[in-house]
């Protein structure tokens, strides 16, 4: 079997799917969903998300430099998909999606309590890209749910079964398969091992 040559597409897969809360000056908050979205530094800690300039919320972005990243799970699904498609701008999706927001702890955006994980981001640069305008953004505070927490006090993915889109589909994730650095750990099986 071959393959097929396509056209330049954004086929990376999958994608997480988190939902990004913001507010203006003023106090007013928002939340929509967000799939563009990656670590691009480890010191300092920095991610980015990208957003067309037309959404409601880039412009609360615009305005105060400060947005949060609310990862998802199974039990988000619908709420997650729902911020993506209805626009702040006709429904407050906080309530309409009983979505409780909780104050941040460095920045004026809030938190999503039933987030199992949320950064607190300071915007640090915006690059115009064509379709998107990527936000880069300086992670400022971390905050993680107890009740996602293993025996050990290690935040547990099986537990929080994070929620990932692709090409118009949720899936959760979870299962863990190995540690980094499995591969070159395994017992030997008479291969040779790539360094």
């Amino acid at each position: 079997m071959g393959k097929q040559s396509w056209k330049p597409g954004n086929m990376l897969y999958p994608l997480p799917a988190v939902l990004v809360s913001v507010a203006d000056k003023r106090g007013k908050i928002n939340v929509f969903t967000v799939a563009w979205t990656g670590t691009i530094c480890s010191d300092p800690p920095m991610v980015s998300i990208s957003v067309r300039p037309q959404r409601y919320s880039y412009e609360m972005i615009r305005e105060t430099g400060e947005f949060v990243i609310n990862l998802t799970a199974r039990d988000l699904a619908f709420a997650t998909d729902y911020c993506g498609v209805k626009s702040g701008r006709d429904v407050d999706k906080f309530k309409e999606m009983k979505l409780t927001p909780m104050p941040a702890e460095k920045i004026s955006a809030p938190l999503i309590k039933e987030s199992p994980v949320n950064i607190e981001c300071k915007v640090t640069q915006t690059i115009p890209l064509g379709t998107h305008d990527m936000f880069l953004a300086e992670v400022v505070a971390v905050h993680a749910d107890e009740a996602y927490m293993d025996e050990k006090g290690k935040f547990s993915f099986t537990k929080a079964q994070p929620l990932v889109y692709s090409h118009g589909t949720y899936f959760t994730l979870g299962k863990e398969i190995g540690t980094f650095g499995y591969s070159v750990r395994k017992k030997s099986t008479g291969k040779k091992k790539i360094n």
